[in-house]
């Protein structure tokens, strides 16, 4: 198949073989970089802290100054990329794929993989997903730019890419999936679901060759949850929705009292605070999945769990709110699981045995779907982690009662909508803009059309009304119109009617002509191969039209 054929087949909404093979080649190139990313992350803990997240083994001193010395080092690097660039992050990934078909720029992604790997290894409580979903997406629409795809398809591919990033970092193929439709994509067609599904898999394959088969969640037993506990479950679930919207609003507030200071400025106070926490309590730094193990292991009390909750609370909003380049997602989880552990206290006696890592579970699945509004993808993050079909009823109680609680009685709304809304980034668009932005122009472009240069009226009068079904492009004095026999009654009317065009290449979607048209309603784009600078075919404002009152199923 040649490269034209290809990008001919990826220009349809539908699910095809080159589409899928297309998603799974982004799926690799995005699994290798995340490996990349995780490998670089893991030397850097093992180096400097004889194991990942063993910040104990610090002495005070160091632990005060080792998130200085990090943020110095993120400051350094976004400043030999240009501070304007230093835009991170899921709702820096949504507004791209929205807005741009997933196109992320290089000198971002630059920041976001050493800033990722700085804040990660120096003990700020954020998540690898960041930075993970950041450059996955970089990289699989990285290939769909050297081959210059059509831009719906590159849309795809950085779903692609973000799905196999997330199953390469925590390896739950399906709830990466999830995520990347109702998180990033925010819709579910089967055309995107495929190829998704199958970089999701890559991705999880590729790095169980290379970590290994277990998962970092893996200790998160899931144990039946007596009958008689399921009401219980309901009050946790409330709990858990009002703490996750307290979550919300206090990020959302450090976020708007530090917006007079500057970005330098933001992340040397978070440094301090976080440095100041690690030099009395090394547990509270960071969020990494072992020390919860760990944790959970030592069966705590009541008041080391609420310390440790609480610090890891405060010290996640100050490094999320204030710039610090990492994911919200794994704080998020750390947050859950011991909110979780928190409100079993309450009914430990009445267990039949150690639910501990039962409800961490549950307090996770809670906490995630209140917090990123992501329910789907909660419940299926603790069903792939649970292995068991015991955890779902359970599971759904939990996240039902906490996404209700936060969204209706807290009014809460997603923190990633509401960092885009805080940044002015937009990322909503149009019904009309939705749907014609899953189709190329190479799909629907009419590919037979007659081109003529500096002739008469007279020339192009005749040469219609012999092919009056031909498409007609007149060039005088560089400007290209498409011209049609005027049907109107009107005798003092000219015979012919001439229709100014626009200019767009075989990459643009029928959104971009809806938009170049739609003030006229009338007039033609001509589409330019991306090979060559010919005119390979032309779509009219009519064909638009007739696109959008089409019937569907």
């Amino acid at each position: 198949m040649s490269l034209q054929s290809l990008r001919q087949a990826l220009s349809h909404p539908s699910t095809s073989v080159q589409l899928c093979l297309i998603g799974l080649a982004g799926g690799l190139i995005a699994a290798f970089v995340i490996i990349s990313f995780r490998l670089t992350l893991t030397l850097l803990h093992v180096f400097f802290l004889d194991g990942i997240g063993n910040y104990a083994s610090l002495s005070d001193v160091y632990r005060l100054a080792l998130p200085f010395v990090a943020v110095t080092l993120i400051i350094g690097v976004a400043k030999l990329t240009g501070f304007e660039h230093y835009r991170l992050g899921i709702p820096f990934v949504i507004h791209r794929v929205k807005q741009f078909y997933g196109h992320i720029p290089l000198r971002t992604t630059i920041n976001q993989f050493f800033g990722g790997i700085f804040a990660l290894a120096s003990g700020f409580v954020v998540g690898k997903e960041g930075p993970t979903v950041h450059l996955a997406a970089w990289a699989s629409h990285y290939v769909g730019r050297w081959l210059k795809l059509p831009f719906n398809s590159l849309r795809i591919l950085a779903g692609c890419g973000i799905a196999a990033g997330i199953a390469a970092a925590f390896n739950t193929p399906f709830a990466a999936v999830i995520f990347v439709m109702e998180v990033v994509l925010r819709e579910y067609k089967v055309h995107i679901f495929v190829p998704i599904m199958l970089s999701a898999a890559c991705g999880s394959v590729i790095t169980r060759l290379v970590f290994g088969d277990v998962s970092e969640l893996a200790f998160l037993n899931f144990a039946p949850v007596p009958p008689t506990q399921l009401p219980y479950l309901v009050l946790m679930g409330i709990c858990i929705g009002i703490v996750a919207a307290l979550f919300n609003k206090q990020l959302m507030n450090i976020m708007r009292w530090f917006t007079p200071m500057n970005m330098i400025g933001r992340l040397y106070v978070a440094a301090a605070i976080t440095g100041a926490f690690g030099y009395f309590m090394p547990s509270s730094m960071g969020a990494e999945f072992i020390n919860i193990e760990l944790l959970l292991g030592t069966q705590p009390d009541i008041g080391t769990l609420l310390a440790l909750f609480a610090a890891k609370f405060v010290l996640a909003i100050v490094a999320i709110a204030l710039g610090v380049p990492g994911g919200i997602i794994g704080a998020v989880m750390v947050i859950g699981m011991l909110l979780g552990v928190v409100l079993m206290q309450p009914i430990s006696t009445l267990m039949p045995g150690d639910m501990t890592s039962t409800y961490a579970l549950l307090g996770m699945a809670g906490f995630l779907a209140a917090v990123l509004h992501a329910p789907m993808a909660a419940l299926s993050a603790a069903m792939e982690l649970a292995a068991s079909s015991q955890a779902v009823l359970p599971a759904m109680i939990v996240i039902v009662s906490a996404y209700v609680t936060a969204k209706q009685m807290c009014n809460n709304k997603s923190i990633f909508i509401q960092q885009l809304d805080f940044q002015e980034l937009p990322y909503t668009r149009t019904a009309i803009r939705d749907m014609l932005q899953q189709t190329g122009v190479m799909a629907m472009m009419k590919r037979e059309l007659t081109v003529m240069r500096d002739v008469s009226d007279d020339v192009l009068y005749d040469y219609l009304q012999t092919h009056p079904e031909h498409t007609l492009i007149h060039y005088a004095a560089d400007n290209a119109h498409i011209v049609e026999l005027n049907v109107s009654l009107n005798a003092n009317d000219n015979p012919l009617m001439m229709h100014d065009t626009v200019l767009l290449s075989e990459q643009h979607t029928l959104a971009d002509v809806h938009e170049a048209l739609q003030t006229r309603r009338q007039g033609a784009v001509l589409i330019q191969s991306v090979e060559h600078d010919d005119i390979s075919g032309v779509i009219t404002w009519n064909m638009v039209h007739n696109y959008l009152l089409k019937q569907r199923h």
